[in-house]
């Protein structure tokens, strides 16, 4: 009797937070479950290995290692990702730079080292995590807004170019959500007497949402049960709030869309 091998799922960010449950989440399913971070901190059923996403060459060598070991990967989420916030004006290049080469760069660099493999094998998903402020456009958050911006945009068109080899390609648009990212957030100030304090009010209001957001349990079933699809939607959104809001950003006029967001974190 031939017994069927299990499928292979790599997540990054499987340290904590929503890149954490997405991995446990895939590994209750059956998937032999590997998680690239810089913490290792043990999640049963998951194997951990030290990889910083901006390091091309580590990725590299990291997913070969998988591949020996397993032949093939089914499934890759990028979790991997940071927020900062401030005024525009008073954020360093440096630190706006950082957010990009993690959250946009990083999805790039792991992606480009599966898709040979998921190629070849003509099946696979790649599952890159995005967020509703890559429509919101928010306000104090325009560096973090733009590299979600990009990892959407970067989906749908990568998308097109693998699906005829058997290989989708989601950006899953988060909203809220109660996990670490919060107190993890790369916070400034700067400038916010210039601001008329409004800096430290669109942050404190973001952080109050997010406090009151989806658990990332939840989040990570959610995203699991998407990575699973054979046939997935380019974008997907978590949440029913979440859908109409960017539903409604995506039809509404920009100045109109931009004078509610500003209502809320721009005020």
């Amino acid at each position: 009797m031939k017994f069927k091998q299990k499928k292979t799922a790599l997540v990054t960010g499987g340290s904590s937070g929503i890149g954490r449950c997405t991995a446990a989440a895939l590994s209750k399913a059956g998937y032999i479950v590997y998680e690239f971070s810089r913490r290792d901190i043990p999640i049963e059923g998951v194997k951990h290995m030290s990889v910083d996403v901006t390091d091309e060459d580590s990725v590299q060598a990291a997913v070969e290692q998988i591949l020996l070991e397993r032949e093939s990967i089914e499934i890759l989420v990028n979790c991997a990702g940071f927020g900062i916030s401030g005024a525009v004006e008073f954020t360093e290049l440096k630190q706006a730079k950082s957010q990009f080469d993690v959250n946009f760069f990083g999805t790039v660099n792991v992606s480009r080292a599966v898709l040979p493999s998921m190629r070849r094998q003509h099946r696979g998903h790649i599952v890159n995590i995005s967020s509703v402020a890559a429509v919101a456009h928010i306000p104090f958050q325009a560096f973090y807004s733009a590299s979600k911006a990009a990892v959407s945009s970067y989906s749908c068109a990568l998308d097109n170019e693998v699906s005829p080899y058997g290989v989708r390609v989601t950006a899953v648009e988060l909203g809220d959500i109660h996990t670490g990212f919060t107190q993890a957030r790369q916070k400034t100030a700067l400038g916010d007497n210039k601001y008329g304090g409004r800096i430290s009010r669109s942050v404190s209001q973001m952080e109050k949402d997010e406090q009151s957001g989806m658990s990332p349990e939840v989040i990570g079933t959610y995203i699991a049960r998407i990575a699973q699809k054979k046939n997935c939607a380019p974008i997907c959104v978590a949440g029913a709030k979440y859908k109409v809001l960017s539903f409604l950003c995506r039809i509404l006029p920009c100045t109109l869309r931009e004078k509610i967001v500003g209502s809320i974190y721009a005020k």
